[in-house]
């Protein structure tokens, strides 16, 4: 690109900035962007680059891979109920140690070591997150919460300080689950806490190129989508299977208030960027 069609790339992401400055925007970090070095490297500048501009920036991060693999070197075998990890007390533990522990501190790490400022932490700081057992269908999956509150105060703390929160999806239990410690869902936390926070965007970044006519068909990709739109998707098949939980968290987002939901396609180089900063955008935003 010569320097004239770089001046064009930043003319075009001026008025973008301009409108996002100052506001919220939710990022949820996984799939193959957490695990590929160069994708780690492209999101972060991505973050950094979107902080610098002025954009408070919040990071919620799962850590599926990584906890699989520490059971693994545990000899401890994963067990499903309906499709669902159960977790037990002792699961409960490695998935504290390495979502809060390795996890958080390395991608917080990451950050600062690229330039921005980062703080890591999770739910359980500042009782962010508050939980009751979740129980699907009046089942039994262990230490696995559905989140019932969040409190917004160390986010904003963070924030005000210029700084990127790094937030991994443990959570304090309450109520009758007071005293108990809780697996929640990443998504479900980042539509959570995007609505809490009165957030601008929320943005799941996935290993898919966003919400498709045809699954079978990348070209097919429906750039932009109305709630009821979403619905209606639900409903007639195109949404179906490992993507309904994406959507389901999308439409949290926006019933608690939040402006646009993005799904994205994390294996991209610079998704985040070029989804926010450029007219075309990179996969779909819900509305």
């Amino acid at each position: 690109m010569d320097n004239a069609g770089r001046a064009r790339v930043l003319i075009q992401a001026l008025p973008y900035i301009r409108q996002f400055r100052g506001k919220t925007v939710v990022v949820k970090y996984g799939g193959n962007a957490m695990i590929n070095a160069g994708l780690k490297a492209a999101v972060m500048e991505d973050l950094i680059l979107m902080s610098y501009v002025g954009i408070r920036i919040v990071l919620v991060h799962g850590g599926g891979p990584e906890i699989e693999g520490m059971l693994h070197a545990l000899g401890k075998e994963s067990r499903f109920v309906d499709g669902l990890r159960y977790t037990d007390e002792e699961t409960m533990a490695v998935v504290q140690m390495v979502l809060c522990g390795r996890v958080n501190k390395d991608i917080t790490a990451l950050i600062e070591n690229s330039g921005g400022r980062a703080l890591g932490l999770c739910g359980i700081d500042g009782a962010m997150l508050r939980a009751r057992q979740f129980r699907p269908g009046g089942g039994d999956i262990g230490m696995v919460g559905e989140i019932v509150s969040v409190n917004t105060q160390v986010l904003e703390q963070i924030l005000a300080a210029g700084a990127i929160p790094v937030v991994s999806s443990v959570a304090l239990g309450t109520e009758a689950d007071t005293g108990k410690v809780f697996n929640v869902n990443a998504d479900t936390a980042a539509a959570k806490i995007a609505a809490a926070l009165g957030a601008e965007k929320m943005i799941l970044m996935t290993d898919v190129r966003g919400i498709l006519k045809d699954v079978h068909d990348e070209g097919s990709l429906i750039k932009v989508l109305s709630r009821s739109g979403l619905e209606e998707l639900k409903r007639n098949g195109t949404v179906s299977k490992g993507m309904i939980p994406k959507v389901d968290c999308c439409s949290l987002a926006i019933d608690g208030g939040v402006g646009k939901a993005h799904i994205i396609d994390g294996r991209l180089p610079h998704a985040l960027l070029i989804e926010l900063f450029t007219d075309e955008g990179i996969g779909t935003m819900i509305e």
